[in-house]
């Protein structure tokens, strides 16, 4: 059993996605921080007030706030980017043939 678990583990590259979490998750940490603490207070002029997270479009009597959703959509272009990044050098070392 021990070693059809360990078997389990080579094969499918349990360390290696476990490593790719942890990463993962420090990295949404840090691009949130990029985008919250420096991106946006960056854009806060552009957009219709000072406090980015209270900028609202008004329609009548609806209101849509748009601000957080724009800091939410640069962190995901951001964090697509450093996947598309790190997913290409990886396949690219995959497929250097190994001597």
């Amino acid at each position: 059993m021990i070693r059809d678990f360990a078997k389990f583990l080579r094969e499918f590259n349990i360390i290696t996605m476990a490593i790719a979490f942890v990463m993962g998750t420090a990295s949404t940490a840090l691009v949130n921080s990029l985008v919250k603490d420096i991106v946006m207070p960056l854009l806060a002029p552009l957009l219709s007030g000072d406090e980015w997270r209270a900028a609202t479009w008004h329609f009548g009597p609806i209101n849509l706030p748009y601000g957080s959703f724009i800091a939410e959509l640069i962190n995901f272009v951001i964090l697509a980017f450093v996947v598309f990044v790190v997913a290409t050098k990886l396949f690219k070392m995959d497929s250097i043939p190994k001597k």
